[in-house]
């Protein structure tokens, strides 16, 4: 592949050229397994390239964390070279993340799908990320916040359940760009005790796209208002993935 711009050869399709600055993809779709991260670059509406990345999954539990993380530092590398906008992924939840927090890209993860290998003749299908991808890239970009996660937060009730754990899980889900603010509810201790102490779930959107962070510890409950830029239901219902899996990351939610 040529740069579009300049022509220069690229080593791989996608790539950011660096003879002109010029970016060659402006996204990646990102589908992990637990041996294998396939990736394809997109321009808008066209898919410009693929490469695949494999791994070896160790059988020695002490190898585990090293080959994960040069796994996921070898797709990230991948994905660096292109300088996209915006990273989707899906998949394996353990490289996946990884590789997450090895990138500084917008990074969305949409919904998993099963992917054919390929058709008899050899020739690859489409994959169902990929189309879920394209089918909403023209979809209205979701604004991004700029405010600091700790001035996102207001409203009559400022305690918060489940002291330092409760905090946490506030300031997890403050840091997400598309989340405007948080208003804390009040507390009903009139709940089914528990002894996993706290817990964290944002909701189900609403119609207007705005989700709710319910917090239990031990026999309390609180539900905070989370206010998204959102548009709709199902772009909510994106945040509302996302933030769950920080939450999950974080220890604040079961796996």
């Amino acid at each position: 592949m040529n740069c579009r711009r300049c022509g220069t050869p690229l080593r791989k399709p996608g790539d950011y050229c660096l003879t002109c600055n010029t970016a060659n993809a402006d996204a990646v779709v990102a589908e992990f397994a637990e041996d294998r991260a396939r990736l394809t670059m997109l321009d808008e509406d066209a898919v410009v390239g693929e490469t695949t990345v494999t791994t070896r999954p160790e059988s020695d539990e002490r190898l585990t964390e090293v080959q994960l993380r040069n796994f996921a530092g070898r797709v990230a590398d991948e994905i660096r070279r292109k300088r996209p906008d915006t990273v989707y992924a899906a998949g394996a939840r353990k490289p996946l993340r990884e590789t997450r927090a090895q990138v500084h890209h917008e990074f969305y993860r949409v919904p998993d799908a099963d992917v054919d290998a390929g058709d008899d003749d050899g020739r690859e299908r489409a994959s169902p990320v990929v189309s879920w991808v394209l089918d909403r890239r023209g979809d209205r970009a979701l604004e991004v916040v700029e405010t600091p996660p700790r001035e996102k937060i207001g409203g009559s009730h400022s305690t918060l359940i489940g002291d330092r754990k409760g905090r946490k899980a506030v300031s997890t889900v403050a840091q997400h760009p598309h989340v405007k603010k948080i208003v804390p509810g009040p507390i009903d201790a009139g709940g089914t005790g528990s002894r996993t102490g706290l817990r964290a779930k944002a909701t189900r959107a609403g119609t207007n796209g705005n989700v709710r962070l319910l917090l239990r510890d031990g026999s309390s409950v609180q539900e905070n208002r989370i206010v998204t830029t959102a548009m709709d239901r199902e772009t909510g219902e994106r945040i509302r993935e996302d933030l769950n899996e920080a939450l999950r990351e974080a220890e604040l939610q079961d796996e």
